[in-house]
Order: C-alpha cells, then structure tokens, then sequence
C-alpha cells in the first residue's frame, strides 16, 4: 500500500511516496520538495503546489494521502501560508475519493523516534534508518514527508480507511454516488436564497418587459 505524505508549505511544501504494511519493512517510491518563490502572488504559488500535488499523485498512484495537521504559532503570517497550501492535498483527496489523514507534529515524532519532543535531526535519521537511505532527505521538509507517510502507515488507521474505500474502482464509485446524492438533496438555506433571487429577477425582468415591450431575458440550467 502507497502513502503520499504531505508537509505543507509555500515556500517549501515536502512530499514523499511510501509504500508497505504495518509490521513489514517500509520502502520509499520519492521524495521531493515543491518550492515556490515568495515574491509571487499567494494564488500564483499555490497553483504551482496544487499542479505539483496532482502530478504525484498520477505519477505515484497512492492509495492514501497523509497531512500535517497545523497548529497557531507565534508566527501568524507563516501559519497562514502553511494552513493554505495544507488545504491543496486535502482538496486533492476530496475530489479523487482518497483516503486522507491528518496527523499532528508530535504523532508523527511519537512514530517514527519514539519521542513527541524529537528534532529534525532526529526524525531525519530515523526515517533514513526505516527506509534503508544511505542518508538523510533534504531538505528537512523532504525527511518530514516520508515521516508523515511512515506515520500513517504504523498508526493502523491506514487498513481500515483502505477497506472502506475499496479498491480504486470502488473510490470513483464512492466519489460519484457522493455527487448523485448531492445532486437529489433538498437544498441549503444557500440555493434557496439564490432560487429566491433569480425568481425575483425574472419576475422584474417580466414587469419591464411589459411596460416597454422588450422581451424578458430567461436563464436555463444546462444539466449534463
């Protein structure tokens, strides 16, 4: 089973591949670091770290996807940038029917060292040694992403999110029975608000066009 973790960021977003079973000697498929350059719009990089993410995953085919989960930090204008890039591998496995997880920084250290408290250096010998590297990834972002898929792989979360997606037939199905379902529910306050106004408009439309004989402009939904 393939795990693709992910360590969010604008700057550098890391991103590893791994693949094995709980209890089973764990491989690594790639590593990498997606960088963008800061003086680019925050939308701009982004985009550059979504395009990234989505050619992994059609490279690499994981069958889940693994995310830091971010927490407040002194550094409120870093956070911000981090927790915008953690939303693009979640969107990812939204949208193709992924299992994903998100996993806390000490829960990844916890796995992988044995320490919730380890450094950088230490998960980044670690994850040397469980995958037999001849040394560290790096930057410490690349380590931190192979950690991340690690993690998920021994925490035993990883089978049973597995199990309930099926195999990568069953998560299209999944994925599209979700879309049907949204598709026949009754609608939100939202599109009851939005129904109310097109009718509004329409209604208006129909009031000027009969005073001054223009014909009322329609509009039709278009349903594949």
């Amino acid at each position: 089973m393939r795990v693709l973790g992910v360590d969010p960021g604008l700057t550098r977003c890391g991103l590893g591949v791994v693949e094995g079973l709980p209890g089973r000697r764990l491989r690594m498929i790639a590593v990498g670091v997606v960088r963008t350059p800061p003086e680019d719009e925050p939308h701009e990089r982004l985009l550059s770290v979504q395009t990234e993410i989505d050619q992994w995953i059609a490279d690499w085919a994981p069958d889940a996807i693994a995310v830091e989960r971010i927490f407040a930090k002194a550094n409120i204008k870093g956070i911000m940038g981090t927790a915008q890039a953690s939303a693009v591998p979640m969107l990812a496995a939204a949208r193709l029917g992924l299992p994903l997880a998100m996993h806390t920084p000490s829960e990844i250290k916890a796995a992988v060292t044995g320490n919730g408290r380890a450094d950088k250096a230490q998960v980044g010998h670690m994850v040397t040694r469980i995958l037999g590297l001849e040394e560290a990834p790096r930057p410490a972002d690349a380590a931190d992403a192979l950690a991340l898929a690690i993690c998920h792989l021994w925490r035993g979360g990883y089978d049973a999110r597995v199990d309930q997606a099926g195999t990568p037939g069953g998560r299209t199905n999944r994925l599209q029975a979700a879309e049907q379902a949204a598709g026949q529910g009754a609608p939100n306050r939202l599109a009851e608000l939005h129904a109310q106004h097109r009718t509004a408009q329409r209604a208006a439309a129909a009031r000027a066009g009969g005073r001054s004989g223009v014909r009322p402009v329609t509009t039709r939904r278009i349903v594949p």
